[in-house]
Formats: structure tokens, sequence, C-alpha cells
């Protein structure tokens, strides 16, 4: 591959070295680092000009200080006076700071003890409401101070007016968490998703997987998750919420998983309390095992912990977000590997060839 560069920032320089690999490309010099005052320092050492030029940098660790070193980067290459300049996003960042999904998200003092108190206590109740502090204010039912906002900023579509006027030609995103800030951008974005490599893992380290259930843990993930079941021909159930009352909600499940393993389905785990309220109700209603897949595994505050006390039997997440720390304090955890597919993906918009292709397929097993 000729007239071709790519550039890692500080986020993730492990999963850009798988890419290299993979595509048979070495990875440019790049002195990355700080000034004395803190301002981030970029100097490319090789040349760039009238090269393709394509940057990776995930959403992750240090967010704001990657950031700020991926529009530095881009802008380098874009003075340098390279071809094109393609920025190459596993995890997008403030990719959950949309004004609607802003509203969905809960204040993070109630995640902590709480949810690890619900996790491991013993009730008589339903099997479809769990117990504790954290699961009420999970279904609404007591959200106190500091609850939903009435009007949140749209810093998502910040980042991709500024990733623009840094002079960005191509963007290329993994698993959105939100789709709609494929309509932010006026340049090309090729919006790609992890489910070929998920669907492989789960015929490969699952034994016994034909017979499993694939569990949505919310309405706005069923897609996903059905998509993952017409393909592995495979049961779907889904957990959502429903009025008890005038003024109140339950967690219910949708679907039958008593005596077969369960695969619960999410684009991200960040609290770990989604997974940790999804695996309790699937364990109550009989699930023999219980898996979590996710695209991006942020795990921040207490989901490890979390993790580790719940019945889940297996996490598995993609290599977006750096999962070696991860994985020392969390034994359940897996790590799914994506670069193979990133670099192919780069390779064919390099040359030109469809994207799109790799994911129209019928894998009817």
């Amino acid at each position: 591959m000729k007239n071709i560069v790519l550039l890692t920032g500080s986020s993730h320089p492990k999963l850009a070295q798988r890419i290299s690999e993979t595509l048979g490309v070495e990875l440019s010099e790049c002195k990355l680092g700080k000034f004395s005052n803190q301002e981030t320092s970029v100097e490319i050492k090789s040349s760039v000009r009238e090269k393709h030029v394509y940057i990776i940098q995930s959403g992750c660790g240090r967010v704001n200080d990657n950031l700020i070193e991926l529009f530095i980067l881009v802008q380098a290459c874009r003075m340098g006076s390279a071809k094109r300049i393609t920025v190459v996003t596993p995890l997008f960042p403030y990719s959950r700071q949309s004004e609607k999904s802003q509203k969905k998200r809960l204040p993070q003092h109630q995640i902590g003890s709480e949810i690890m108190n619900s996790l491991t206590q013993n009730s008589e109740t339903s099997p479809s409401m769990p117990q504790g502090a954290f699961a009420q204010s999970f279904m609404g039912m007591s959200l106190g101070e500091g609850g939903y906002r009435e009007w949140c900023a749209r810093s998502g579509t910040l980042v991709a007016n500024l990733l623009q006027a840094a002079g960005t030609d191509h963007l290329i995103a993994m698993d959105l968490h939100d789709p709609q800030y494929q309509g932010f951008f006026q340049i090309p974005v090729d919006l790609i998703y992890a489910e070929p490599c998920i669907n492989q893992w789960i015929r490969s380290e699952i034994p016994n997987w034909r017979q499993a259930v694939v569990v949505s843990p919310d309405a706005g993930g069923a897609k996903r998750a059905t998509s993952i079941c017409n393909k592995l021909n495979l049961d779907f159930a889904l957990i959502h919420k429903e009025d008890v009352g005038n003024t109140k909600e339950s967690m219910g499940l949708v679907g039958e998983v008593n005596g077969r393993p369960a695969i619960i389905l999410d684009d991200m785990i960040d609290s770990g309390s989604t997974i940790g309220l999804a695996s309790e109700i699937l364990k109550r209603h009989g699930a023999s095992e219980i898996y979590a897949i996710a695209v991006h595994g942020v795990f921040s505050g207490p989901a490890l912990e979390i993790i580790n006390k719940s019945p889940v039997t297996v996490v598995a997440c993609t290599n977006t977000v750096p999962q070696e720390e991860f994985r020392k304090q969390c034994p359940k955890l897996r790590t799914i590997d994506i670069a193979p597919m990133l670099g192919e993906i780069i390779r064919r918009t390099f040359y030109g060839e469809s994207v799109t292709q790799l994911f129209v397929h019928d894998e009817q097993i």
C-alpha cells in the first residue's frame, strides 16, 4: 500500500499496532507529549504530503486530552499538505452526549454501594422486581435530587463540528451509541459494526450457544439483539419497564430463559448498572448461564466490582477501549479483537472498495 500513512494518538496505541500488523503498514513516527504548562505537543516525524493519512484515536482514558490531541494531529496533517485525512474512532468521544441520550442517563452519585447491595439482597418478592435503592431509582421510582435534566448541552454536536473544522475529510466510527450522530457531519461517515466479530465469538466461546437466548437489556438495543438472533437463528428476549400502578414501574422480562443460557447484548458497559440488574432478573427467571457482550467496555466507577458480584458468568467486550488493566481486576472479562476488521475497513476505504459488503451477508447456522 503506497502513499498511506498510519498515525496513532495516545488513547490506544496497542490497537493501532495490531491494525498496522494486519495491513502490513508501519505506524509513522509521531512524538506526542505535554509542554510544561500542560498544553498538548504533537510532532509528526515523517512527511504526509499528498498522502492518505489515517489517524487512530479512541474516545477513552483521558478523553478530553486525547480529543485535543486528535484535533491537533488532524490540523498538523492538514498543514503538512496531506491529500486526504481519515479519522478512525473505534469509540467516538462524547457519543452519549446528544440531548436525547443525556436525559436518559442517571446521576453518577446513585451508582456504587446501592447497586451492589441490590445484587446481593435475598428477596421473597416477584422475580421481575429487583430490590434496593438503586433498582428503584433505575426504574424511575425515586430519582431524588439531581434527577433528569430538562435541558442538556449538545456536546457531541460540538465535537463533530470541531473535527470538521480541524480538517477531517472522512470519519470511521464503530457502533455509535446514538446513530443520529451520523447526521451531524457534512463529511462522509462510515458507521461500522462489531456484529461479525461478536457472532464469531459466540460460536467459538459459548459451548451450547445453539440453545441460548439473546437478551436486550432495554428497548433501545432490541434492533441490535434481533439482528444477531437472525444471523445465528437464536431466540430473543427483552427486559423492559412495565407499569405496576398509577405511579410505579417494574422491570419485566419478555421471553423464556428458564434452563437456557442467556446472552445479554449491549453497545456499551459504563457504570455496569444495566448489566448488574439485567443479570439479576435473568437469574431469578432460571437462566442456566449468563453471558454479557458489549462493543465498548468503558467500566467506569464501580463497574468491575458490580460485575464481580453479579451472577454473570463471562463478560466479553471488544478492544475499542484498552482492556488489559480491567482484566486484571475482573477474571470474568474476555476480549474480542476487532483490529483485523478495522484493518480490512481501512484497506477497503483506501482502495475505494465497498465497506457495506462486510456486513451484508447471511450467516444462518
